[in-house]
């Protein structure tokens, strides 16, 4: 279709303006046109144009074509990027002007006021005022160009950045490397109130009168008051760490403070930012840490952190660690303490959810013969809870091998237990392959199963903060604020009522207890973590497990809960004390840092004085604990250890917690062969019996058989009277011998079927009496 006869007198208008000089940009009216008149050149008003030297086009291009300036498709040329050439006015000599194919030029009538002769400047630049034109009505013709916008490809999800470490590890006021006699302070409250209790972290007493509290606390109120740190030897000193008073009673924190280095303790020298002394913004709450790099590190043996302010309700109270790297100095007569040197090349570093993966994909790779990664859920974030299996037939239960379990992480932020057990999965399968002898006959005996995160959103909150400055607390719950060592279902007190009522266990079990119906609702206060862990319980029949924590050096055992409600303490055994008493003393006396005689409290409890081990109840209560649920609701004995004072060591400690707790691993997996097992069968067809129960005479506490009716009972040395009952068959009780080795003692039922006695039910009687007439006619119709 032809365009209108006006637009093409402005088409060929168009085309036979000059060319733009060089640098001219387009109108955007003309670019989004493209026809003639959006590619020519054009001139201001008034505006003399170009000589023919300088707008001459290159030969071959048309200065005037469309196709030469129009910009490309689906973008816009910017604003005011062309000015159009006054209508009549003639092109310079010498100019090339192109013109659509099958159009002609139009002759100039006249020329505007203020030809070449007053031409004036470019828009901007200087020269006499050009004059009025004379307006005359334009017409433009717009041709839409429909833009087509493509969609941004979405960003994959990035992953939490990893903490950013400090150039030098922590001198250990937190992992007790530094000793109390290596604090000093201007001033102190009282002794509970030390020097030495200026640990960060540091956790004060929870009843009323205790001696201990939770941080240093000057005497004095005022500016001259100092916590003093010997590092025994001339250190870098790169940076502080502080916290208010952990309290209780009160809210004590200081607000800004001095830092001060010397040799000798005569001469001090300030830290300083240029020429002034420096004075670091310090806390705005008691728990929360602060790092404060020092802006010139320095190096020295002493420093001291000397509180300016403090919250103006409170007093001089804090806790801190000190970051600096020990240089060489070969005339200090002291030794940085002799820590044992790890002989296992193994990766000691901090592994967030990935890298995590990473390695259990790797032992799988290197031991694809005795391991398998299986996942039993996934958290709320829905991150998968995995598990790594170790058996010389990983995926199938063996009759007469015992199911062993660790579980580490079930509070985020105590993650010495998460790469202990990545340690332990790297040491079995390389011993292994080695042809360990203890390695092996543990793989090819025991089926382990090893948990390193029960609470991985937890993990991954604390991950992003570091191992200093995550505090005591930030991602022990998970993503919904559940405290998972409280979040399971509670079986204790419907055992004891029922024990109060002489119930049990003839009316009321004392194993195999049920979960409550309330716990099974869907809108009940239960994590998806738990319910996972709930559901592997039940589909294994572990024999034995341990629960890796942190913030302590202890190891405790059930019950977990005071039997007495309203008691927050109470020595509350259970029917099996005794096994639970050597279980947590085997892992305390081959720990070597609970064994050794020189450490001093983590906080305020000392537990030295029994042993390292203590009764759950008699440390303080813990309701719905996973401990008294696994015993309780399957066969699983199951203890807590507490493995270090830190909560998140640094990871230049790695290696030596794992020295610590190596031969402690080991040695408690081991115990799983502790005791007696067997196999209940059926007298005639020589079958497994399923849910059997095995009990042990005195000792109310039983176990069941499992699929194939295979069982195992842990018990201390001694004879024991065991029975074996099922429902249809006739109970047998033999006698069994437990010895001092460290083997299982085999001990097998084979249980004949139950008669019936009496009438029986009135179904059972017509089908026997049915029975009994088919017989006699059939002995009458015999010749």
């Amino acid at each position: 279709m032809p365009p209108p006869p006006f637009a093409l007198l402005l088409l060929f208008a168009a085309a036979a303006a000059p060319p733009a000089p060089p640098g001219t940009a387009l109108r955007p009216e003309a670019a989004e046109m493209g026809g003639p008149g959006g590619s020519a050149a054009n001139t201001p008003r008034g505006t003399a144009p170009p000589t023919a030297a300088a707008t001459t086009p290159l030969r071959g291009s048309a200065a005037t074509t469309p196709r030469a300036t129009a910009p490309p498709r689906g973008t816009a040329a910017p604003k005011g990027s062309a000015a159009t050439t006054p209508r009549g006015a003639a092109p310079t000599k010498g100019t090339a002007t192109a013109l659509p194919k099958g159009t002609a030029p139009t002759p100039t009538k006249r020329t505007e006021r203020g030809g070449p002769s007053s031409a004036a400047p470019t828009r901007g630049g200087p020269g006499p005022k050009a004059p009025v034109p004379r307006k005359k009505k334009l017409v433009r013709v717009k041709v839409v160009r429909k833009k087509v916008l493509k969609k941004r490809p979405k960003a994959p999800a990035k992953s939490p950045p990893a903490p950013q470490e400090q150039p030098c590890p922590p001198l250990g006021l937190e992992s007790l490397r530094v000793q109390d006699s290596q604090l000093r302070s201007s001033s102190d409250k009282r002794y509970g109130l030390g020097a030495h209790r200026g640990r960060l972290n540091i956790q004060s007493g929870l009843y009323d009168g205790d001696f201990f509290d939770g941080g240093w606390c000057a005497g004095q109120e005022d500016a001259g008051q100092w916590l003093e740190v010997d590092a025994r030897r001339l250190t870098n000193f790169t940076g502080v760490i502080t916290q208010g008073l952990n309290s209780i009673w009160t809210y004590d924190w200081v607000t800004s403070y001095k830092v001060q280095f010397s040799n000798d303790t005569h001469t001090w020298q300030p830290c300083r930012n240029g020429t002034e002394e420096a004075v670091f913004p310090a806390n705005k709450d008691p728990e929360t840490p602060v790092l404060n790099a020092l802006p010139c590190p320095a190096v020295a043996r002493y420093i001291r952190i000397n509180p300016q302010s403090w919250f103006e309700n409170g007093t001089v109270c804090l806790r801190a660690e000190v970051l600096g790297c020990a240089m060489p100095d070969p005339n200090n007569i002291y030794q940085w303490p002799n820590e044992p040197a790890p002989t296992d090349k193994l990766d000691f570093r901090h592994h967030n959810y990935k890298e995590m993966r990473k390695l259990m994909k790797r032992v799988n790779e290197e031991c694809p013969n005795i391991t398998r990664i299986y996942s039993i859920g996934k958290s709320y974030l829905g991150l998968k809870m995995y598990v790594m299996e170790i058996s010389d037939n990983p995926g199938r239960h063996e009759v007469g091998e015992p199911e062993f379990r660790y579980v580490a992480g079930m509070h985020g932020n105590e993650v010495l237990g998460r790469e202990l057990l990545l340690n332990l999965m790297e040491y079995l399968c390389r011993e292994f392959r080695r042809g360990n002898p203890r390695v092996v006959q543990l793989v090819t005996g025991t089926r382990i199963h090893l948990l390193p995160s029960m609470n991985p959103d937890g993990y991954e909150t604390a991950y992003r903060l570091g191992s200093e400055l995550s505090g005591w607390a930030m991602g022990r719950w998970t993503y919904e604020g559940i405290d998972l060592n409280h979040n399971f279902a509670d079986l204790n007190t419907a055992l004891w009522d029922a024990e109060d009522n002489d119930l049990v266990p003839h009316q009321f079990p004392n194993h195999y207890i049920p979960i409550p119906e309330y716990y099974t609702f869907a809108n009940a206060t239960v994590a998806p973590e738990t319910r996972a862990v709930i559901d592997w319980m039940q589909r294994y029949p572990f024999v034995l497990s341990a629960n890796l924590h942190g913030g302590e050096l202890v190891v405790t055992y059930p019950f977990d809960m005071t039997r007495t409600y309203w008691k927050a303490q109470e020595l509350t055994p259970t029917a099996d004390d005794g096994v639970f008493r050597w279980l947590a003393t085997v892992y305390a006396t081959s720990n070597l840092a609970m064994a050794s005689e020189e450490r001093r409290l983590c906080h305020y409890d000392d537990f030295m004085r029994s042993g390292n081990i203590i009764n759950g109840a008699n440390w303080h209560t813990v309701p719905g604990s996973m401990n008294d649920f696994s015993y309780l609701h399957t066969n699983c004995f199951e203890i807590t250890v507490e493995l270090s004072c830190d909560k998140f060591p640094h990871v230049s400690e790695l290696p030596t917690e794992w020295e610590n707790n190596r031969e402690s691993l080991l040695l408690y997996m081991e115990q799983v062969h502790r005791g007696i097992k067997g196999v209940v069968r059926d007298e005639e067809t020589g079958e497994g019996i399923a849910n059997a129960i095995i009990s042990v005479d005195g000792i109310n506490h039983d176990v069941r058989t499992a699929v194939d009716g295979d069982y195992w009972r842990l018990l201390n040395p001694g004879e024991y009277e065991v029975t074996a009952r099922a429902e249809g068959y006739e109970a047998a009780t033999r006698p069994c011998r437990v010895s001092f080795e460290n083997v299982p003692t085999p001990c097998s039922f084979r249980l004949a079927r139950r008669r019936l006695r009496g009438r029986g039910p009135p179904d059972l009687q017509l089908r026997l009496h049915r029975h009994r007439l088919r017989r006699l006619r059939a002995q009458r119709r015999a010749p």
